[in-house]
């Protein structure tokens, strides 16, 4: 098997109740593009030492949220997004702030409260992740979300290939 790229799709439950997926991002991140969307943003952040915590606000089933984006960091998947964009939120866990993995991961979108929406690695910047749902109708520029990760696959396999 050699996958082009590797979607970790949302849950439910947490991390380390997600199969394979942390050592997936462990593993084979370093090769290979991945996008994590929601429990696959928070594997991403367990698998480089953040922990998961429960939203503080609460719950945040089927709720739309503003999200920002760092125009420079976010280029990749955000490109082309209105910023802020509206985005759809279904969870009830979060990469904790005070243990977010700095020297791994770098914050790529956020919240008006400051919580995590999106992370890269900052070494293989084709690690990365969003908290919300670019899939579902309440993100309504969410497709744009997932054909720039699909572009950026393509992007990825032409440099690994003239690099060889």
């Amino acid at each position: 098997m050699k996958p082009r790229g590797i979607l970790i799709s949302p849950g439910p439950g947490e991390p380390q109740d997600s199969g394979i997926s942390l050592q997936t991002v462990l593993e084979l991140g370093p090769t290979i593009p991945i996008f994590g969307v929601c429990m696959g943003l928070q594997c991403i952040g367990e698998a480089f030492g953040g922990k998961i915590i429960r939203v503080p606000s609460g719950v945040m089933h089927g709720k739309s949220s503003p999200v920002y984006y760092d125009e420079v960091l976010g280029k990749s998947i955000f490109e082309g997004l209105s910023n802020p964009f509206t985005a759809a939120r279904y969870h009830s866990l979060v990469i904790e702030e005070e243990s977010f993995p700095h020297d791994e991961l770098e914050v790529t979108a956020w919240t008006e409260d400051g919580l995590v929406m999106a992370a890269r690695h900052k070494k293989y910047t084709h690690i990365q992740g969003v908290q919300f749902h670019p899939e579902s109708i309440i993100t309504p520029e969410g497709k744009r979300i997932i054909l720039n990760f699909a572009r950026y696959v393509e992007e990825f396999e032409k440099q690994t290939s003239e690099g060889k």
